[in-house]
């Protein structure tokens, strides 16, 4: 289990330096993967029923449904770069590991209860440090839902962290908001796409005539 707070603060760095949003969804949905076998990790002996729902629904609801109803828009719209975001991606790394020591010090001068695992609360404060971020470091529609993604994968991971019997009730109320978040995007970006795409395809007016007068 200790492998997995790297796992997941790498795939931050990683999404942070990255200009591919197909690349950063694959990504996110390896993160989401890893995060919904947490619970299942911490569990041990002590699996439950609701612990191994949790788990099931975070992995298949993380790291394979919101991923792929992402890929599905990209695909629609043919995004393939996000190239000038309002933050340039070598600084987004620099504020990403700046990121990383600030949640570091946050978790350890909040007095968490004894059971609560360090490193999980670490990752937890970095992702969703990096989420808030990515709502405001980029411009594409497409990568600030994504940003929606990881901000409620650290929320989960912090719930994690603290408590097995807390994310189960919480996980289900932000799930809706992240649907919901996700539907809206992509309905926005189709119907962009289809907006602007005939405004790119009407050709200026020939000038034949012109030039034969001439």
């Amino acid at each position: 289990m200790s492998a997995i707070p790297v796992i997941v603060i790498l795939s931050c760095l990683f999404i942070l330096g990255s200009s591919r949003p197909r690349v950063a969804v694959r990504v996110v949905a390896v993160q989401g993967f890893f995060l919904g076998l947490l619970p299942l990790l911490r569990a041990g002996k002590d699996l439950s029923a609701g612990i191994l729902i949790l788990g099931l629904s975070g992995m298949a609801v993380k790291g394979l449904l919101l991923p792929l109803l992402m890929s599905a828009v990209l695909r629609r719209t043919g995004i393939q770069r996000e190239s000038d975001p309002p933050v340039g991606y070598g600084a987004s790394l620099v504020i990403g590991v700046l990121l990383l020591g600030l949640a570091a010090w946050l978790a350890v001068s909040i007095g968490f209860p004894p059971q609560t695992s360090l490193p999980l609360t670490v990752t937890a404060f970095f992702l969703i440090m990096v989420g808030l971020f990515l709502l405001i470091g980029r411009r594409l529609a497409i990568m600030q839902s994504l940003a929606y993604l990881v901000l409620e994968n650290g929320v989960y991971a912090l719930g994690v962290s603290i408590s097995l019997e807390l994310p189960l009730a919480v996980e289900l109320g932000i799930m809706l908001d992240v649907f919901v978040a996700v539907f809206l995007m992509g309905n926005l970006l189709f119907h962009l796409d289809r907006e602007i795409q005939p405004a790119e395809a009407v050709q200026p007016p020939e000038q034949s005539g012109i030039e034969e007068e001439a």
